[in-house]
């Protein structure tokens, strides 16, 4: 009798591929990531109490003095829109864009300092979908941010200000206007030194080049002249000038307001873009 050996099969099918990530599971680990820092909240609350403080103390400044101003002072405050303007101050914007820049290096450059992005990547090899949704996460929060401050900005000014009969209502002409482009720069902001955190990687360095690119360039580029006003035109926090500036604002070269909102569009889009793409040419 001749015995016939066969080849056993395989009891076990192989194992099927494990799933890719998916976006929204992405940006729900990004979230969580990004909360699980206990300096996280505390960033954000100093961040809004220091501008809307700013902004209220020069509100108040006005209020208290408003008595030793003369006639025609009072009468150029109301007529150039001054109110308006003291909604949010420049100096505040000054401070807001400091903090963006530093809070969106901190986002990502953190986790290159602490070695946690190696395992990040290693556990979702697609890193411009992690870079992505980390942007996404930033993007949403510093504008809901940036949205409490401006209209607590507002809000608390004018209430000052009403006390002289000063104070405007959110329906004034131009207030929309103001609130939103005060609100857009903290993103804006933060979403450019999140994009330079991804190419430099150094927190210390990050933050440096994010002051010198949000607030040292508007001030290198003049606006007397016309080719430096034209590259001063396309920096953000300039932008945000030309929208809360009062109707009686005069420049030598005056542009658009939807050309400031494509400023804030451009450099959002550009940080976006480099942020994704950034970390994925690097890494190669």
């Amino acid at each position: 009798m001749t015995a016939h050996l066969t080849l056993p099969r395989d009891a076990a099918a192989e194992a099927p591929a494990e799933p890719r990530a998916r976006f929204r599971d992405l940006l729900a680990a990004e979230w969580l990531k990004l909360w699980s820092l206990r300096s996280t909240p505390w960033t954000y609350a100093v961040v809004l109490l220091a501008v809307v403080g700013f902004n209220a103390g020069t509100a108040y400044d006005t209020y208290r003095y408003w008595t030793a101003r003369d006639a025609r002072s009072r009468a150029d405050f109301i007529q150039d829109g001054i109110a308006l303007q003291e909604a949010f101050t420049g100096n505040a914007a000054t401070i807001l864009v400091l903090a963006a820049g530093a809070v969106g290096a901190i986002t990502v450059t953190g986790e290159y300092g602490t070695g946690l992005i190696r395992t990040t990547f290693a556990a979702v090899p697609a890193r411009r979908s992690v870079m992505a949704a980390k942007a996404a996460v930033l993007a949403a929060v510093t504008t809901v941010l940036g949205a409490l401050i401006a209209v607590a900005s507002f809000a608390s000014t004018q209430a000052i200000l009403s006390g002289r009969g000063l104070g405007v209502p959110f329906d004034h002409p131009g207030a929309l206007r103001v609130i939103t482009a005060s609100a857009l720069l903290l993103p804006v902001g933060a979403l450019t030194g999140m994009a330079i955190g991804t190419l430099v990687r150094h927190m210390g360095t990050t933050i440096v080049l994010s002051v010198v690119t949000l607030l040292v360039l508007p001030v290198v580029f003049s606006s007397d002249r016309y080719w430096s006003a034209v590259v001063s035109h396309t920096m953000p926090l300039d932008a945000w000038q030309r929208l809360t500036q009062p109707h009686t604002f005069v420049t030598p070269f005056p542009w658009s307001t939807g050309g400031a909102w494509t400023v804030y569009a451009v450099w959002t889009a550009a940080a976006v873009l480099i942020t994704v793409a950034g970390v994925h040419r690097r890494d190669q």
